[in-house]
């Protein structure tokens, strides 16, 4: 019936179907909490939420955030499978004294269902709660990890026991499992920032009970393990490890997940990157990090003049045409080994670096390799390049794309993926917004790369390649063998590498 944690939309009401809905009134005086026991207050005088099943329905309403349950979505949150016969008459009889509780217009009836509507945005717990965390994630980007940890830590005192505490229901056990899951979640978050500001010894005692209570949970235990191992408790560090190896094996018959492996072996060779936090620095970043990745272009570049005004017009009207609803515009160079694609697409770059006065970003995606570089591996260094702590950067690829281009919104910044294998490789690696561009080089023509203007680049002209020649030899040296120049710029095939 419900979702993961979000930020409520509140939902006017239809027609009510009795004059019992009509107008709302005093619904902003109104509090609930499912964050533990379900309860509810006008002001600060506590409510009456009647039986177990009644306060079933209150929460089943309560976490629909405005939105109608029919009837029938209620009797099988309430009772699930083994439903009474006068499950019906039951609920509705739930709804009538609820009704007489709270303020008029509050629960309405509509399309043979209910609704809680017209609260103010505070009034429940839980959306309090989640729009403190969304506040954090925003201090968090920002580098304002005191901002983000306060507001974590206020979120998390919203909780008083376990949610929805007996509240009988198979949609309660539901939500209560994952009102569980998102507090821990927001726990490991909020100890992981800690860790970020040296404030390890605090963590320890936390995350020792917090492992107690999961065991299985890997994430807990690593930074149990960083937590004691800053503390001068490499011994206890590393015994967490063995206990967690064991435990594993006993329970679930694995091996502990690549990441934890991994810090058992920093530990082990005592790595001076886990001694200090990653991220010191209490105050928040007051300017956007500005990255220049961009390689020198060549003293020697030479032709290619249609080419370059060809790509530099359409990244002059990304730059141009920002803030008008456009496209964020991709160019796709295509040709044979030793053509020329990255000289020309760094000399264009370069030549376009005013029009993206926020940076720009370059990788090598070695796609011509035996192992072309992985889309997550690329953007977890575009996002630390643009600011983003180690902590903060997610997990999964489809994570890191969506904050990668959160992260670009609003900003002009040229991205150049050089040495592409195929679309799918760089389709996560493009902005989303418009004012930013994409320059793509690579030997396979990528047709399938929706909306990018393709350049097909062939070897240079007799005439472009014995100028360029000529600008390394020296042109004495051409001048006075013209014709031994010419063999040689013929034998290199006119390929610009040769």
């Amino acid at each position: 019936m419900d979702g993961g944690p979000r930020v409520p939309e509140q939902r006017r009401s239809a027609a009510p179907e009795d004059a019992s809905d009509a107008a709302p009134a005093g619904g902003s005086d109104l509090r609930f909490s499912v964050l533990g026991p379900v309860r509810a207050w006008r002001g600060g005088e506590p409510l009456a939420t009647g039986s177990p099943q009644q306060r079933a329905l209150l929460a089943a309403l309560l976490l629909r955030e405005g939105r109608t349950a029919t009837a029938g979505e209620l009797i099988d949150a309430l009772w699930g499978e083994e439903s009474p016969q006068q499950a019906l008459a039951a609920l509705r009889t739930y709804a009538s004294r609820l009704r007489k509780v709270l303020d008029p217009g509050v629960l309405v009836s509509e399309s043979g269902g209910y609704a809680i509507r017209s609260l103010s945005p505070d009034a429940l717990d839980l959306t309090a709660a989640e729009s403190l965390w969304s506040d954090a994630e925003k201090a968090r980007q920002t580098g304002d990890l005191c901002q983000a940890r306060g507001l974590l830590n206020k979120a998390l005192g919203l909780w008083d026991g376990e949610p929805l505490a007996n509240v009988p229901g198979p949609y309660a056990e539901t939500q209560r499992i994952r009102l569980e899951e998102w507090r821990l979640q927001l726990q490991e978050t909020r100890l992981d920032m800690d860790l970020e500001q040296g404030c390890h010894a605090e963590a320890v005692s936390e995350l020792t009970a917090l492992t107690a209570a999961h065991p299985l949970r890997e994430r807990l235990r690593e930074l149990l393990m960083l937590a004691l191992y800053r503390s001068g408790r490499q011994a206890e560090a590393l015994a967490v490890y063995a206990d967690t190896r064991r435990l594993l094996a006993d329970e679930l018959g694995v091996d502990p997940r690549p990441g934890l492996s991994e810090l058992q072996q920093r530990i082990l060779q005592a790595d001076p990157a886990l001694a200090e936090p990653s991220s010191p620095a209490t105050e928040p970043s007051t300017n956007p990090i500005k990255p220049a990745q961009l390689p020198a272009t060549v003293p020697d570049f030479t032709g290619r003049a249609s080419f370059v005004r060809e790509l530099s017009d359409v990244l002059s009207a990304a730059s141009s045409e920002a803030g008008t609803g456009s496209v964020m515009a991709v160019s796709a160079v295509a040709g044979i080994g030793g053509v020329g694609k990255t000289t020309l697409a760094v000399h264009v770059a370069h030549a376009a670096r005013s029009s993206f006065p926020d940076g720009q970003l370059y990788v090598d995606l070695q796609g011509a390799g035996a192992r072309a570089a992985e889309p997550e591996t690329v953007l977890g260094s575009f996002l630390r390049a643009l600011g983003t702590a180690d902590s903060a950067i997610p997990d999964s690829l489809e994570e890191r794309a969506a904050l990668y281009r959160s992260t670009l919104d609003g900003r002009r910044i040229l991205v150049l993926l050089d040495n592409a294998r195929d679309a799918a490789q760089v389709r996560p690696l493009l902005p989303g917004t418009e004012g930013c561009a994409a320059l793509i080089t690579g030997r396979v023509r990528m047709v399938d790369l929706a909306g990018a203007h393709l350049v097909d680049l062939d070897v240079m002209s007799p005439d472009e390649a014995l100028l360029l020649f000529t600008r390394i030899v020296g042109e004495e040296r051409v001048a006075s063998e013209r014709k031994a120049a010419l063999d040689v710029v013929a034998a290199c095939g006119f390929l610009p590498l040769a």
